[in-house]
């Protein structure tokens, strides 16, 4: 009898271990909207094939004084300054590698109109860390983003 509960608690514990490995390495749980960390914008991050992007969908400040859209005002290229933020795709190209990790992909920052390669670690389901660099990913910083629900309308 005593062997019977071995097995019992073995299939028990391996069943348990199976399950919650299996969860946890979800390419698509990064799907969603996430608030970087100044508080100051929301992105959404969605998937294209077998890639992942991200758009711009909330702003803190949304308008300029005059009451006109923020626009991609830094842009090195001169013909995409007029392009609305709202709804810019910032996020690009990401590879779901496993163990709860995007690479090889590229995020661009409105605020200096700089590209950078990043990688996309998700903590929990709801703490994302992105990490912007140049190079090695030894050079960079880290912005720790919060899942977000939206509301519908």
């Amino acid at each position: 009898m005593n062997w019977i509960k071995r097995i019992l608690l073995t299939s028990l514990v391996l069943g348990i271990t199976l399950t919650l490995a299996l969860a946890a390495d979800n390419p698509d749980a990064v799907l969603g909207v996430w608030k970087n960390g100044e508080g100051t914008g929301m992105v959404q991050i969605y998937k294209r094939g077998d890639k992942y992007f991200g758009r711009i969908v909330w702003l803190k400040v949304a308008n300029n004084p005059n009451g006109t859209p923020r626009t991609d005002s830094n842009n090195p290229e001169e013909k995409l300054r007029n392009r609305p933020l709202k709804g810019l795709e910032n996020m690009r190209d990401f590879t779901y590698v496993g163990n709860n990790k995007w690479e090889s992909g590229k995020i661009y920052d409105p605020k200096n109109g700089s590209d950078y390669s990043c990688e996309m670690t998700l903590v929990d389901e709801n703490t994302l860390e992105v990490r912007g660099f140049i190079g090695v990913s030894l050079f960079g910083r880290t912005d720790v983003w919060k899942r977000q629900v939206m509301k519908k309308k």
